[in-house]
Formats: C-alpha cells, sequence, structure tokens
C-alpha cells in the first residue's frame, strides 16, 4: 500500500509538486498507483503543481439546486420555533444514531465497509484489509507514543491502533470524541486489535464547486458586538454604520452575543457599562434602527444572550426584541440561509472551545483552521458533553449538510479566514475590546473588523474601523 511519501515521490519524478489533497484523494482508490499514472499522463506540460483540477474525471459539482426566490433571503434551517424542547436522555439514542448514520453515510459513500461485528467474530478476514466505520466512543495515546480509538458501530466496537511510525498517525492526532471516521487496515491474529493504515472523514468533496449568485449582491459579516460591556465599541461601530450608510451592501449578518449579557461569568457586573438586560436589547436596537432600512439583518444568538446555552439556540424572546427594526430576521443558532441562492451557514462557534483543548497545536489565533477542522468532519460540534452544551434532540442539527458557500462564526473575538474545498470560512472578530478576562489568558481580540463578500465572487475583503 502506498504512503502520502511514496505519491510525492511519483511526482518528483516527474518534475512536479502534488497538493495535499491530491495525496488524499489518490490513497482512497482502489487502485492508486494506475490514478497516479492517469493524472501524469494527462497533466498540462506547463504545470508545476498537480490540484485536484489535474485529476481525470474530476469535474466541480454543486452540492444540491439553487432556485431564485422572492424575499432573496431564505432561512432554510434554523427559523423561530425549531429547535425543540430540551427531554432529558430519552433523545440521545436518536441523536447519535442519526449522527451517526448520517456522517457514516458520507464515508460509505467513498469507501466500502463492513459491520464491526461481522469483521470481530469471523476469523475469514484476519490479516486481511478491509474498512470499518463508527464513532469514536474513546482516544488515548498510549505510553509509547501510538495513538488508541474505540470506534462503535450499530452492530459492535472494535479498538483500532494507529502507529506512530505509519503515515496515518498524523490524521491519528487529530481524532476528537463522538465523530464518526472510517478506519482501513487489518485485524491482528488474536482479533483484538485492528491495526490502522488510513483514516476517512465525511469531509467535502473534491471536486465541490460553490454556488455564486447571479444577480449582483453584497454582504457583510460580524459577530460578538457585546453591547452593554464598557470595552464596546460605540467609537468604532458608528464609523460602521457611516460606512454601511454610504455602501451599496444588501445583507448584514451578525452571528451571535449581541450584547453582554448578565452574570455570564463572575464580576461581570463589574465590567457592564448597561447593567439591566433589557436594556442591553434596547441598546442595540437602537443601533440596528441607525442602520439602512434597505439591508436585512440577519442575527442569530451566541452564549452571552439571553437564550438557553445548549446548541441549537433558540431565537431571542420577542420581549427582548420589540425595539429592533422591521428589516431584522432572527434566526436559531445554527442556522442555513439563502442569500440570492447563495447558502449562508451561521453558527456562533462556542465548539471552538473544546476542539482548541483537543486537537494538538490548535489555538485562539487560527480561528480559521478550526472553521476548516468541522468542514472535514462535517460538523459544528463534534465533541458531546464538553463545554459546549448540545441538547440531544431526536435528529442531530449540527451536522454540516447540505454545504453551504460561506461558514459564518464568531465567539473566539479574533479574525479568521479560510477556503477549503468551495467553501469559505469567516470569523471576523468582535467590537469589544480586550477584556480582563482575556488579558488574563494572553487573548488578544481583532476588533473593529467587517468582513463583506460578493455574492457573484465569493471573494472576502476585510474592512477596518479601529
Amino acid at each position: 500500500m502506498l504512503d502520502a511519501q511514496e505519491i510525492a515521490h511519483r511526482f518528483l519524478d516527474k518534475k512536479l509538486q502534488v497538493h495535499p489533497e491530491v495525496v488524499r484523494h489518490i490513497l482512497e482508490q482502489d487502485e492508486p498507483d494506475a490514478m497516479i499514472d492517469r493524472i501524469i499522463a494527462t497533466v498540462p506540460q506547463d504545470a508545476i503543481v498537480v490540484s485536484a483540477k489535474h485529476i481525470p474525471g474530476v469535474k466541480p459539482v454543486r452540492d444540491g439546486m439553487r432556485f431564485h426566490v422572492d424575499p432573496a433571503v431564505e432561512v432554510v434551517t434554523g427559523s423561530a420555533g425549531t429547535s425543540g424542547a430540551v427531554n432529558g436522555t430519552e433523545d440521545y439514542l436518536h441523536y447519535f444514531r442519526h449522527r451517526y448514520a448520517k456522517l457514516g453515510g458520507m464515508i460509505r459513500g467513498r469507501v466500502g465497509a463492513m459491520p464491526i461485528e461481522g469483521l470481530s467474530k469471523s476469523t475469514r478476514y484476519r490479516q486481511e484489509e478491509c474498512t470499518v466505520i463508527g464513532m469514536v466512543v474513546d482516544v488515548k495515546t498510549t505510553t509509547n507514543g501510538h495513538r488508541i480509538a474505540e470506534i462503535e458501530d450499530a452492530t459492535g466496537t472494535i479498538t483500532v491502533l494507529f502507529r506512530k511510525d505509519r503515515p496515518v498517525f498524523s490524521d491519528a492526532e487529530r481524532i476528537i470524541h463522538d465523530e464518526v471516521i472510517g478506519v482501513k487496515g487489518k485485524l491482528s491474529m488474536d482479533g483484538k486489535l485492528f491495526f490502522a493504515e488510513l483514516l476517512y472523514r465525511p469531509d467535502i468533496r473534491i471536486d465541490n464547486a460553490p454556488f455564486r449568485s447571479t444577480d449582483p449582491g453584497k454582504a457583510v459579516f460580524i459577530s460578538d458586538t457585546h453591547v452593554g460591556s464598557d470595552t464596546f465599541l460605540e467609537g468604532s461601530w458608528n464609523k460602521f454604520a457611516d460606512w454601511l450608510s454610504d455602501s451599496d451592501y444588501s445583507y448584514l449578518l451578525i452571528a451571535g452575543d449581541l450584547v453582554d449579557g448578565i452574570g455570564i461569568y463572575p464580576g461581570q457586573d463589574a465590567e457592564l457599562r448597561i447593567k439591566n438586560i433589557y436594556e442591553q436589547y434596547d441598546a442595540f436596537g437602537a443601533m440596528m434602527k441607525d442602520l439602512p432600512s434597505r439591508m436585512k439583518i440577519i442575527i442569530s444568538p451566541g452564549n452571552h444572550d439571553v437564550v438557553r446555552g445548549a446548541e441549537p439556540q433558540p431565537v431571542l424572546p420577542e420581549q427582548f426584541t420589540k425595539k429592533f427594526p422591521d428589516n431584522c430576521v432572527l434566526v436559531e443558532n445554527p442556522a442555513l440561509v439563502r442569500l440570492q441562492g447563495v447558502r449562508v451557514l451561521m453558527y456562533h462557534g462556542r465548539s471552538i472551545d473544546d476542539m482548541i483543548g483537543l486537537i494538538p497545536g490548535a489555538s485562539y489565533e487560527h480561528s480559521g483552521l478550526m472553521m476548516e477542522e468541522m468542514l472535514i468532519r462535517r460538523h459544528l460540534a463534534p465533541a458531546y458533553g464538553r463545554r459546549t452544551p448540545i441538547a440531544a434532540g431526536r435528529t442531530d442539527r449540527l451536522i454540516i449538510d447540505p454545504l453551504p458557500e460561506i461558514l459564518h462564526t464568531g465567539h473566539v473575538h479574533i479574525k479568521g479566514i479560510t477556503q477549503y474545498r468551495g467553501v469559505l470560512g469567516i470569523n471576523a472578530g468582535t467590537w469589544q475590546s480586550q477584556t480582563k478576562f482575556q488579558k488574563q489568558m494572553n487573548v488578544n481580540p481583532t476588533p473593529a473588523l467587517a468582513v463583506a463578500v460578493d455574492l457573484q465572487t465569493l471573494v472576502p475583503e476585510t474592512f477596518s474601523f479601529a
């Protein structure tokens, strides 16, 4: 079986470099040698780096049909009243079965797999290469530095060993609890260990093509205004409001933490300029009224807002939004909206805290990479039962399906922009200067930024109002 280094050398022998995504695609093929030969035979003579467009038979494919709708803003998922109640533990079984079936199906679309029970109970498959798909129950590093994961499907569980001397180990280091993975490898002779050689995740197809609007339209993305805090940057916001008034932007999307809230953390009261929660939302509403009425303003909540902490979070209650203007569209967290056909997945991003603690090398300074990790796993909050509270319903609404053109997050207060397989990830930072808590944690926010996107090109542009 070829590994990534051997594939890279095969291309280097032909004086070609190869993109890591192409290497991954080749590794997942049943006949990788033949795939390499086909690519080399068809790559243009002037090519230097082999990318996805050079793979024979790979053509851009759009995820789903789009229709022009009126009005131009359409809430696909996350409209008011869809989050549902928290029903204790009775829905957990349905929740995780739905997650496994949905994400496992994405992997199964690329690779054939067998049930875990069938593999572990039969001696027929000992030392034969095969693939299993399961949800990660537990993962840890051994005293010898290897990685061990216990995964389960509907039929049973199996222990998978990722050896540190194998190329798959770099992928295994990023395994986190409760994500769904596929593993190709061989079962040990005693049937107790599955030796991994390749790891699959739900991921985005290498040929994914984003939809672009056929009509002119531009959107602005921000989050974490934290109105009511004594660190809210009112002067910068006023500059931003004046800029919007002089612009031709059609949409403003705000991904949570509209206000600073009350009692969110110890000692918060001493750091509030507005100490009444109703007055905080009234002040936010007044800010929205000052913006151009021609704009549609799409608003989702975050963990500082006056809704339940468990995700999915419902829309803001009506008693707090009475002073919001009529051009505001209230959605849940998360929510999928369409702007002139362009899908935008709004998610406040609280799970980034968990992912940073679980993925080696992850940091708040690189929030764009955390959005990529969500997209690779096709899930907004894979790790269950950690800092991100999740309300387990009969279906898992945090699965990323269908694919958006834009993933819009916040929470970390640090700007991050990424492009991953046709999806644009945006985290625009915050409108709050560094708090005392952030100073203690050595978190340096990037405040007073807005990211604008032309819906016909999907090219982002960052503007500063600091």
